[in-house]
């Protein structure tokens, strides 16, 4: 480990104390994990802290947990996840917040802080369904008027709960039930004896 890295995870923990409920370093870069409670007063130190200064939201977006490593992980079924940076220390962090309710999963917005955050909010409750409390306009950003559901869920049917088509008697777009029947696609690679061999006369000497 980089002796900058772990220069980060020193002043992280001064700065955040019990706040911090884990991190861990990969591949050159640092991710920590916050308490729901502390998540907007531990983002807004690590924007202002002289230390740290993370000025930059990057990105958010959400994780959905559900099956993972065949039932067996424990903790929040939502992860709520931001890409901070460091322009002037030339720093990067991961941070992770997990919902406390999987069946309505909120956290705070963390707009007040990055205002950057407000589409990437809007777009993962649209997604996932994620509720940003404290969010000014949380509103869908990618999926139409009316949509049902949430795409991004492990759980969302792959053929989707509606479609749409033009109806030229109607001579409009209408929605219906989805027509198509739901059905599992395995994979399968199949190496039948033989297969991919050249015919024996082509190997003889000579042919």
């Amino acid at each position: 480990m980089s002796s900058n890295l772990e220069r980060l995870q020193d002043e992280i923990r001064q700065q955040l104390g019990d706040a911090l409920l884990g991190m861990r370093a990969d591949l050159g870069e640092l991710t920590i994990e916050l308490a729901p409670a502390s998540y907007v007063e531990s983002c807004k130190l690590l924007r202002d802290a002289p230390s740290l200064r993370f000025e930059q939201l990057m990105d958010l977006c959400v994780v959905d947990y559900q099956g993972y490593g065949d039932g067996m992980r424990e903790g929040a079924r939502f992860v709520v996840v931001l890409h901070l940076l460091s322009v002037g220390l030339n720093q990067r962090l991961r941070v992770r917040v997990g919902c406390a309710d999987d069946e309505l999963p909120v956290v705070p917005s963390i707009n007040p802080v990055w205002n950057s955050a407000s589409w990437y909010e809007r777009e993962a409750f649209d997604l996932y369904g994620v509720v940003f409390e404290g969010h000014e306009d949380l509103r869908r950003l990618l999926t139409d008027y009316g949509f049902i559901g949430h795409p991004f869920r492990k759980d969302f049917p792959i053929s989707g709960t509606v479609e749409m088509r033009y109806d030229p008697e109607a001579r409009r777009v209408i929605y219906q039930p989805v027509s198509i029947e739901p059905r599992e696609i395995v994979p399968r690679v199949v190496r039948e004896p033989g297969y991919g061999d050249l015919p024996r006369e082509r190997n003889q000497p000579g042919a």
